[in-house]
């Protein structure tokens, strides 16, 4: 699972982003909102390199932090923090949209986010892949694939719609954490979004193995890791 050359990417950084701005915030969905802005601005700005897309450099750059109607999967990839924080399904659904609208205000955008916050909310009280599968594909997407034969044909696709299913799909069809994260992974296209998505789920179902989770937090810097460590110790 470790090499040497590893390290966080966007999906990290901005996944943190969205841990600190939900513990600075009275959660207030205004305040979570302005929170979100200020916290993924300052982590994006320490972490130039993480690989951001174009649109979002421009966002973390910009003074007025104007959303661009995205419908990427950025907002999916760091929205797994509001699901230890809320206190219900109706909840999570408008966290998720105060730090996904900032900039992700497409539809999509939105939609894939929640779906993905949802899922992650279920995962942690309990909720069987039965229900989860029925809740995802009845309101959100259809899931009636096989993970591990589409990436014989599955191309890159930076979309919530192109690439958030298969991310869901990856857990549900998963016997184990590291078996989420891996099938993730072998799809190709974009894959450390893909995989962040699928293991926030698995994460949450599972629980992360202690040499995984181990592993995975030596690539974090002390910034990074505190963070972490005190979203942990209010949330978890």
């Amino acid at each position: 699972m470790f090499h040497h050359k590893c390290k966080p990417t966007d999906d990290s950084v901005m996944t943190l982003a969205i841990a600190k701005a939900l513990l600075k915030s009275d959660l207030s969905t205004e305040n979570v909102s302005e929170r979100a802005i200020q916290c993924m601005s300052e982590l994006g700005k320490s972490y130039p390199n993480a690989g951001y897309g174009k649109q979002f450099i421009q966002w973390i750059q910009s003074n007025t932090h104007t959303p661009y109607n995205s419908y990427g999967n950025g907002a999916a990839m760091r929205v797994s923090p509001v699901a230890y924080v809320a206190s219900s399904i109706e909840e999570v659904k408008v966290l998720s949209r105060a730090v996904t609208e900032v900039t992700h205000n497409h539809p999509e955008g939105i939609k894939g986010a929640e779906s993905v916050a949802v899922a992650v909310y279920m995962a942690l009280h309990n909720s069987s892949k039965d229900d989860i599968y029925k809740v995802i594909s009845n309101q959100y997407y259809k899931l009636d694939f096989d993970i591990k034969r589409i990436k014989f044909t599955y191309k890159f696709d930076m979309s919530c719609q192109g690439s958030v299913p298969q991310a869901i799909n990856a857990f549900l069809q998963s016997d184990g954490f590291e078996d989420a994260i891996r099938c993730a992974i072998s799809i190709g296209g974009d894959s450390d979004t893909i995989a962040a998505i699928a293991g926030s789920i698995a994460g949450a179902f599972y629980g992360v193995p202690n040499e995984i989770y181990n592993g995975a937090i030596s690539y974090l810097d002390n910034t990074q890791r505190s963070i972490l460590h005190e979203f942990e110790n209010k949330y978890l």
